[in-house]
């Protein structure tokens, strides 16, 4: 098996794939280092990364804008320039996560509510783990895996195939399972299996059910699904709440009770709730959001792009 892996892998030694190559020799070769010593490199890294990318840069200060509107400019530029070196950090944690040794990752993450997650399995109507994305996402899936029979994901392929194939191989540590993000007929059916399934729903989605909501108090669109799918499946949905300690010195995961009425018969109410919620995970260590995200694109005409050059503060 590992031969064949291996030789998958040939195919991809062109030029165009060399600086995935140096990535992936440099996340490897980091795990070496003491996890403090990782960290501090890799946000030196997307802090440089920071003014690299203009682009970014101006989404990440737009969001800011328009979620935190009460902090001064020096504030913002703060906390912009925080965000980056979050974002840099990531690095080390898709290596811990993907290729790390998972004593290591268990020894740093210190997690509060298993007993909800162990409740909720023992019903047998599978788990839906309401997560957002913060930057070191991928430290937080083989600590759900050490806590899950069987644990699944939605999956969105890159465009690279070949970081798509090094990233689909490292999140198979720890998911049995990973399906098309479009696929809710193989997510519905992973809860009848009672399987436990991480969920993001909070990113800009404008498909059949979506809606204009409030996001920090500016409308967004967002995934409404979320309440079907559990009326679907009978699945408990339990937010799952994770953050870098300031520190840098480890991650604290908060597996959260179930909410209380949830759901309703008002999938427009439900994901308020849950998106009230997530902003005030996001309250507690914004930097480590992913705030890179266009959150407030494909609106109705009627509302200004907030991240067009041209538009005024």
């Amino acid at each position: 098996m590992a031969a064949h892996k291996s030789s998958s892998l040939i195919k991809y030694w062109t030029p165009r794939y060399w600086p995935v190559w140096l990535l992936f020799g440099w996340l490897r070769a980091s795990l070496i280092l003491p996890v403090c010593w990782q960290i501090n490199i890799s946000k030196r890294i997307g802090r440089f990364l920071g003014q690299l990318l203009p682009g970014r840069r101006h989404i990440a200060e737009r969001n800011l804008e328009v979620c935190f509107p009460l902090l001064s400019t020096k504030e913002r530029e703060e906390l912009v320039k925080k965000h980056f070196e979050s974002m840099g950090a990531a690095f080390s944690e898709i290596a811990m996560g993907w290729f790390g040794s998972k004593k290591t990752v268990q020894d740093i993450v210190r997690i509060e509510g298993q007993e909800h997650l162990t409740e909720a399995l023992d019903r047998g109507k599978g788990v839906l783990l309401f997560c957002g994305h913060f930057t070191c996402l991928e430290i937080l899936h083989p600590v759900l895996k050490s806590l899950c029979p069987k644990l699944t994901a939605m999956y969105r392929p890159m465009r690279n195939k070949l970081a798509d194939e090094i990233m689909r191989r490292g999140r198979l540590r720890s998911f049995d399972e990973l399906f098309s993000k479009n696929s809710v007929r193989e997510l519905v059916k992973s809860l009848n299996d009672n399987s436990a399934v991480v969920y993001l729903a909070d990113q800009c989605y404008t498909g059949k059910h979506s809606a204009l909501m409030p996001f920090f108090g500016e409308p967004a669109m967002t995934n409404t699904y979320t309440t079907r799918l559990l009326r679907l499946s009978g699945a408990t949905l339990l937010r799952v709440s994770y953050k870098r300690r300031e520190d840098d010195t480890g991650y604290i995961v908060q597996i959260c009770p179930p909410l209380q009425n949830f759901p309703t018969d008002d999938p427009v109410k439900d994901t308020a709730i849950l998106m009230r919620e997530l902003e005030n995970d996001i309250r507690t260590c914004p930097e480590q959001y992913a705030w890179i995200h266009k959150r407030f694109k494909g609106r109705p005409k009627i509302y200004t792009d907030i991240y067009s050059n041209t538009h005024l503060s």
